[in-house]
Parts: C-alpha cells; structure tokens; sequence
C-alpha cells in the first residue's frame, strides 16, 4: 500500500446543531446520507450553475467534536469557509479553516491494516483509496499504522490521472465548468433526488435534457506530454483542452460529439503538436435523454 500528504489540499470545518441542514441546502450532495467513516463528493456552484469548489466531506464522530469535515483545494479553503460565512446569515454554525494544524493522506493501492478515526473511503473511485485527515507532522507515522510506504504526492498525481478523476485548477477551471463537464455525475458528485441547492435548476437541467457536449476524458499518450492548457485539433478543428498529464496518461476537457466524429472518420488527434489517444471511446457516449416526471 501506498500514501501520501497532499499539499494542495486543506480542511475547513463546519459546526453546530444545524450544520448539516445547512449545508445540504447549499451543496450538490446529499448529507442526510452521510455519517462518521464515510465520505461524499461535491460542490458549490454558483446560481448559473458553474463550479466554485469542489471537495470531499466527511462527518466528524463525536469524539473528535463532530461537525463536518470538508477536504478541498488549500489555495480556496479560506475563500470556501469566507462564502460559508457569507450564507450562514444567523444560523448557529461554526465555521472554522483548519488547513493549518490538519492536512489530508491520500493512501491506495492495498488494504490499510486499521483506519484511523479520521479516515473514509474516497467516493469517487475505488481505485483512490482511502482518505485521511491528520496534522502534516504525523504523515509518516499515520502510513506506519496503515502499513503503507510514504511517497511523494507526485505518485498520487499519476494515479489519479490514470483513474480518470479530474482536479480543479488543472483539468478544468473554477467558475467555467458545470459539474457534467467534470463528470461529477459520473463520480458520485451530485445527487439529483435531493432537494434544492445552489444551482440545482441549471444541473437538473442538464441531466435531463442530456445536453452535456463537453467531458472530461482519458488519453494515452505515445510520448512527451503536450503542456496543459494545449488546444487540442482534429486535423483543423479545435476540439479540446489538455489538462493534467503524467506516465502515459492524461486527461482533457473535449467536445464528445467532436471527438466522436473524429475517431470515426480516423482522423489522428493532437495537442501542441503531439499526437494523443482517446483511452476509451465508451467515455464519449453522450448522456441518455430522460424527461421529467
């Protein structure tokens, strides 16, 4: 088994009597599904419907003071816990950015020998393991206790890219993306029999109506990696943009319909000049249409 400290992600807690009503009335998921040891995928979005932050939330067990606990990008975790408190009005929630005293191991790979309090299966993919909040300087004996080797977090960068999970400020940008795009549908990130949330409308929307063009999709590169943020052609046409690579594996934000079309007629892709694959052609299946009940 493998882990690894994440540097790029922080914590920001959420507390009181009311916190989950709270945040299930803001966020893509569904908390009254969640309790201790599990985790759930979501976000905040905005009114149009676009992802601010995307994260993984947890529920504290009593022990540990309860509340939630919501791992994110460290670069957004006090803008996430400002717009919490921007929400809160007079509800009696605690609000607090703990991305200093806590940070989040990501381990995989294997089977943990025990899981610590703080520890939940990430819900995204199988194959990313688990999910572990503890204070940067017990990393290495949090891996110990798990019976996992410490390694750099460039090797969970990989292993995230050859999953297929895309990340945020890489694989696509905040405010510019719909959760379909990032297929937060397709990963457990949105929850479409809950209530209203925060641009609720504008994802149901999408959902039935299957008008997702644009995904996020796994290549397999035969050489250098094109650099992220390349456009990507197939012969004149612009059909994407690359995103994260690493060991032959990469991930790109591209029109399926496009793409689609392409594979088709044979014609090669490229990206920065590099030729690129798509990994699977079933990930460019367009949504099935359902109608509203």
């Amino acid at each position: 088994m493998k882990a690894a400290l994440l540097p790029d992600r922080g914590v920001v807690k959420v507390s009181g009597e009311t916190a989950r009503d709270f945040l299930n009335g803001l966020i893509t998921t569904d908390l009254t599904r969640l309790s201790p040891g599990q985790g759930r995928f979501g976000a905040l979005l905005t009114p149009q419907g676009k992802i601010t932050i995307d994260f993984l939330i947890t529920e504290a067990p009593s022990g540990h003071g309860g509340g939630f606990l919501i791992d994110c990008p460290k670069v957004l975790a006090k803008a996430l816990a400002d717009k919490l408190t921007f929400y809160r009005l007079r509800a009696k929630i605690g609000i607090e950015n703990l991305s200093d005293s806590l940070g989040v191991l990501a381990a995989w790979d294997g089977e943990a020998k025990l899981k610590p309090d703080l520890t939940f299966t990430d819900p995204r993919n199988p194959e990313l393991g688990l999910r572990i909040f503890v204070p940067g300087e017990l990393a290495q004996k949090a891996a110990d206790a798990i019976g996992a080797e410490l390694v750099d977090a460039s090797a969970y960068e990989a292993h995230r890219i050859a999953a297929g999970v895309p990340r945020g400020g890489l694989d696509f940008m905040y405010s510019d993306a719909f959760p379909h795009e990032t297929n937060m549908d397709r990963l457990a990130g949105v929850d479409f029999d809950k209530g209203c949330y925060v641009g609720q409308e504008v994802v149901s929307r999408m959902q039935h109506r299957g008008t997702a063009r644009t995904r996020t999709v796994r290549l397999k590169l035969d050489g250098p990696a094109p650099e992220p943020g390349s456009t990507i052609s197939a012969g004149d046409k612009s059909i994407g943009t690359m995103g994260s690579a690493a060991g032959g594996h990469a991930l790109a934000l591209i029109r399926i319909d496009r793409a689609g079309e392409a594979l088709e007629a044979g014609t090669p892709l490229t990206a920065g000049g590099l030729s690129i694959r798509i990994a699977d052609a079933d990930e460019l299946r367009l949504q099935p249409k359902q109608t509203v009940a």
